[in-house]
């Protein structure tokens, strides 16, 4: 059993931020391989099905941001997922430009609120994670940054990386994590 979780805030209006480019990440998961994500477990929104065939349940806490940890760590319990085996945690990542995605099997938190509590909650930062690029803050404004949304371009750029973290996912799932780092770790230069 894998729990894939993608981080977001709950509410119609936070659709479509950088914010909630995890839970737009599990929506193009569920809607490839048929899995609906519409059952309330665990302080979160989850549907269980098989990607290539893996049994997987699909994530989206809906805790707000700050206390994701509150769905992610229970689940994990519940399900008797390894962390380091079993999970992988689909988030934003202000450090990288939009669209690039970095894939790691653990590490800090790097200032990420979401990921901050899931590694308190679960007491170990040994979990692997797939960062997608939303751009870096300009104005010294965080919080308008990941609660604005995208212009037209690095719209189309968050839409393309998709394909990449489904990519990711599906190493992630074959046991081929260091296949995902070598193949989607790569910086692409913006135009």
């Amino acid at each position: 059993m894998f729990l894939i979780v993608g981080l977001g805030n709950p509410e119609r209006k936070y659709e479509g931020t950088r914010h909630n480019v995890g839970f737009e990440a599990i929506d193009v998961i569920s809607k490839k391989y048929g899995i609906e994500v519409n059952q309330k477990e665990q302080k979160g929104l989850v549907g269980k099905g098989m990607i290539n065939g893996y049994k997987v349940i699909l994530v989206k806490p809906q805790t707000y941001m700050n206390l994701s940890g509150e769905c992610v760590a229970p689940l994990a319990d519940y399900y008797d997922v390894d962390p380091e085996t079993e999970l992988v945690v689909i988030s934003d990542d202000v450090s990288l430009s939009t669209g690039n995605i970095r894939v790691r099997k653990k590490g800090s938190a790097g200032g990420h609120n979401g990921l901050k509590n899931i590694i308190a909650l679960l007491g170990s930062n040994v979990f692997p994670r797939i960062r997608v690029g939303v751009g870096e803050c300009t104005d010294g404004d965080m919080v308008s940054h990941v609660l604005g949304r995208y212009d037209s371009e690095d719209r189309e750029r968050v839409d393309a990386s998709m394909e990449k973290v489904l990519g990711a996912v599906e190493l992630f799932l074959a046991g081929e994590l260091d296949a995902a780092m070598n193949k989607y770790n790569v910086k692409e230069k913006l135009d």
